[in-house]
């Protein structure tokens, strides 16, 4: 990383952030500012961390303002994946693209979370379940999908999805995307009714929320795309660009009769406002339910357009974000200057 560091290596960009003991600030891999001392420099894998250990944001390179850019490997590699999306890209293709298979592996899982063979397969899976949803043939989608046999066909979706291609045609599939933001990567899935998950990665607890989800919906999942993600992926752009302060994808409210009233509430209140825990609890005619609007709160992922980040304490400060507190500010702060500049 050091030596990343030392040369700006591009293929760094998104991989870690650099803080400098001396001057209290974190940078990008690439910041062309003066380099430091070695013994003054330490790494971290994400902005969350670099901010936690008391390092603020660099001036010149913005590592919280810019949308962190793909690795190029990565790009590359997700490219081959949408031109080859039947059959399998083996290390062999990999040496034939001048990509060392360790290295395609160590930094694609680093960004994506998932290694390039696993995103490659859920991808072609994940069309196999379109094309069986929309009556297309099991020999024609096994043909078209790279598969030499109808049994390894059969076999390989049965092992992803928990049923045979012929009991699949009404099996619903929640599509996958990562989505890149200033405050790090999101999670997004939604299926044609509209989007039910939209949260950091890193954020504790959502790794559980889809699988809830899977079990609640009977559905799969599978990194896709489909106009409810395009949508989401425009208006955040839109949001941390501070044209946008109102989403208007649909959205689809998975939770108990409670969860989803605070919920509903939560999208009443408008960008650059606040309200207090109390404050909501006394409009839901549940003077003595802090705690429990609280943890509906806790119990939203699909943050920023559901926005609980706009819930604070009566004293006016902070608690309770899923995604850190650090954020939480960060959103607040930027709504503010969106609708108020001059403020």
């Amino acid at each position: 990383m050091l030596r990343a560091f030392l040369a700006s290596e591009p293929g760094a960009e998104g991989i870690f952030y650099v803080a400098v003991k001396s001057t209290g600030i974190f940078c990008r891999p690439t910041c062309r500012a003066r380099k430091p001392n070695a013994h003054n420099v330490e790494f971290f894998a994400t902005v969350s961390e670099a901010v936690h250990c008391g390092y603020r944001p660099c001036k010149r390179c913005r590592p919280m303002d810019l949308v962190r850019r793909p690795p190029e490997l990565v790009e590359r590699l997700r490219e081959a994946v949408e031109r080859n999306r039947t059959g399998r890209i083996t290390d062999k293709d990999l040496a034939v693209m001048n990509i060392e298979p360790s290295t395609a592996r160590r930094q694609f899982k680093r960004y994506v979370g998932m290694t390039f063979h696993a995103y490659h397969r859920a991808r072609r899976m994940g069309l196999a379940l379109h094309d069986v949803r929309n009556g297309r043939s099991l020999i024609d989608i096994q043909l078209d999908r790279g598969f030499e046999s109808g049994s390894a066909f059969r076999e390989a979706f049965t092992k992803m999805f928990g049923l045979p291609p012929s009991k699949a045609k009404e099996r619903d599939c929640l599509l996958a995307r990562q989505v890149e933001t200033p405050l790090g990567p999101m999670l997004a899935l939604a299926n044609d009714h509209g989007l039910h998950v939209l949260d950091f990665v890193d954020r504790q607890g959502l790794e559980r929320r889809v699988l809830t989800l899977r079990k609640r919906l009977a559905c799969a999942v599978a990194p896709g795309n489909n106009a409810h993600l395009d949508s989401i992926v425009m208006q955040l752009r839109q949001y941390f660009a501070g044209t946008r302060m109102n989403f208007d994808v649909p959205l689809t409210l998975t939770g108990s009769p409670w969860e989803q009233r605070v919920w509903r509430r939560l999208l009443t209140i408008p960008a650059g406002k606040t309200v207090s825990y109390l404050h909501m609890a006394n409009e839901l005619a549940q003077p003595n339910a802090c705690r429990a609007v609280g943890r509906a709160n806790g119990m939203n992922y699909l943050a920023i357009v559901v926005p609980c980040h706009r819930v604070i304490r009566a004293d006016g400060s902070l608690c309770g974000y899923g995604g850190g507190l650090w954020r939480k500010q960060w959103l607040l702060d930027h709504e503010r200057r969106s609708l108020f500049p001059s403020s």
